[in-house]
């Protein structure tokens, strides 16, 4: 028996474990499986295959059984994943229901999850914009979180890496405040989104209206036809799945990437208990995992861990992962871990009209928006509120047909096609402050059907979002009038945190592990061979859209970790 179980723990025993198989575990599964390195992928939702588990990517409205509208009995069931736009009838089937992972709200908090392998990278909106070396600096600069460990300069060429091979559209713009990537060819702005922007080189120095940056293929590479993906078709059901691979996904990129290695397995249906620590080798063993359909536990061995659940998801294990080394939570020295956690705030909005421009109109689909990047505080504090916000931009002029009549009256009425004015609009996504009364924990009383202690979150706007609100209602309202833009109407969505679905922080990188949890390299302090490299890791949020970054710190730290591991350091 001693022999059997030997050969048992051989079979599970791997170079590297990955757990979470989304925007950045399907990066951190890539560069290890590419290099060699035998690698577990545990992924705790579903199977779902590139142009295999893509049910409704074809379908046309018609062919939605409700034509794409969710019956009001499963909004109802489900009002936090329901919160998301996404959720509809021909994509609900990738999130995970409200049931199959309860949390408490200590405060209203929206936390969206995916339910499957790619996470929810095939949900996001597929923005990518770079940070620049002024949001790094910010917090060293206003002494509100801690300062960062890395700059601009450390993560520039992961950025390029990661940007090659996930494929991002843009327009090499010049701003030192949203750096260039490496692009491929951009998409075009429509007659009244130039207009904008050349209302606002006209009249600020400090503001622009560009292209908006995504993870769309317009032109391939040969590293996207060696990934099995060709150019965007600009369907705009990107939530569905794209059977093109014409944007980034992780299941459709990285992880089949790292299938065909021969060095990966992937592993879905897998519920990460916690993390093994060794008391006597004083790192990290491996993992504890519950499969979802038998409800037997496992455990999982590696030299290296990288945790890659998703923010909150990474908070929750590692809170969970205890020892009589770390009783609150593997690396939890300092008693910080789930604290600071920061999100983006979406609340305010603004729309206009615009009545010049009536002999043009737009045809097709666009998979993005324009954009204006941070223009306050960027490079000295300037305001009554610390950092800033960035804001999306877009115009669309819509077909208007009658209804009236019946039969042939009404047939030549529905032809008769009119056009609306031009309607403008904008959203703000603010940077919001990591504050240690912003947190999550693992409640003391309730659990999951697991057995795993549920996590309890606290998370609030403050004064300086409400601040940051009201100067983006009036500089925007300010910069639509210089544009001749009429009826303006800023206002408020409702947004409560987390249906940004972009929180982040928690287990923070820092340069004193009194203070943070994670060195420059995304190493916990205290057990140096378990990376946090998802957006449990970041010290402050900035404005941009988050994930491009997540995959760049992945890349990079992935690339330390196999040096490491090569010298024998892990």
């Amino acid at each position: 028996m001693t022999y059997l179980n030997i050969n048992s723990v051989k079979k599970r025993k791997y170079d590297a474990i990955v757990v979470g198989s989304g925007m950045s575990g399907g990066w951190a599964a890539k560069e290890f499986a590419d290099k060699g390195f035998k690698t577990l992928i545990l992924e705790r939702g579903n199977k779902a295959e590139h142009n295999v588990d893509y049910p409704t990517t074809n379908l046309q409205p018609w062919e939605l059984e409700h034509r794409g509208r969710m019956p009001d009995k499963i909004r109802e069931e489900n009002p936090i994943a329901a919160s998301c736009y996404n959720f509809h009838e021909g994509a609900a089937h990738f999130f995970m229901k409200d049931d199959e992972q309860p949390y408490v709200q200590e405060s209203p908090f929206q936390w969206i999850r995916g339910n499957q392998v790619g996470g929810k990278s095939l949900l996001w909106a597929r923005q990518t914009q770079r940070w620049s070396k002024y949001d790094f600096e910010g917090p060293a600069r206003d002494g509100f979180a801690v300062e960062w460990p890395i700059g601009y300069d450390d993560i520039a060429p992961w950025y390029d890496y990661v940007e090659n091979f996930v494929g991002i559209s843009g327009n090499k713009d010049g701003l030192d405040s949203l750096p260039d990537g490496d692009f491929l060819p951009p998409h075009e702005q429509n007659c009244v989104e130039k207009h904008f922007s050349d209302s606002l080189r006209q009249n600020f120095t400090d503001r622009h209206n560009i292209i908006g940056r995504c993870a769309h293929i317009t032109e391939p590479r040969q590293i996207h036809y060696d990934q099995g993906r060709a150019k965007c078709q600009h369907r705009t059901i990107c939530e569905r799945g794209c059977p093109f691979g014409g944007y980034f996904a992780a299941n459709s990129s990285t992880i089949p990437w790292a299938l065909k290695t021969g060095n990966a397995t992937l592993q879905p249906n897998s519920v990460v208990h916690s993390i093994i620590y060794d008391e006597k080798k004083q790192k990290a063993k491996g993992v504890r995992v519950i499969d979802s359909e038998t409800m037997k536990m496992t455990e999982y061995f590696a030299d290296v861990i990288f945790m890659n659940a998703s923010a909150l998801a990474t908070n929750h294990i590692l809170l969970n992962s205890k020892s009589d080394r770390f009783p609150e939570g593997l690396g939890n020295d300092n008693g910080l871990m789930g604290k600071y956690i920061a999100f983006h705030n979406y609340r305010a909005v603004i729309s206009a009209e615009y009545e010049g421009f009536m002999d043009k109109k737009t045809a097709g689909k666009r998979p993005n928006s324009s954009y204006v990047p941070r223009f306050r505080n960027v490079y000295k504090q300037e305001t009554d509120f610390l950092r800033g916000y960035a804001a999306g931009f877009q115009a669309s002029r819509n077909s208007q047909n009658g209804y009236d009549g019946v039969g042939v009256d009404l047939k030549n009425n529905l032809e008769k096609e009119t056009w609306g004015p031009w309607r403008v609009g904008s959203h703000m996504m603010g940077e919001t402050i990591p504050k240690e009364e912003s947190y999550v924990r693992l409640d003391k009383t309730l659990v999951d059907k697991y057995g795993i202690p549920q996590l309890s979150v606290n998370v609030n706007y403050d004064d300086n979002d409400e601040k940051m609100i009201q100067d983006f209602k009036e500089q925007f309202t300010e910069m639509y009038e210089k544009a001749g833009f009429t009826n303006i109407r800023p206002g408020e969505n409702g947004r409560v945190p987390g249906n940004d679905i972009h929180e982040m922080g928690g287990v923070r990188m820092g340069k004193d592990p009194k203070t943070s949890l994670l060195n420059e390299w995304n190493q916990l302090h205290a057990c140096k061979n378990v990376f946090v490299t998802d957006g449990a890791c970041m010290t402050s949020t900035s404005t941009q859209n988050p994930s491009l970054t997540y995959m760049a710190l992945t890349a990079r730290a992935a690339d330390y970790a196999i040096k490491e591991m090569k010298k024998g350091n892990l």
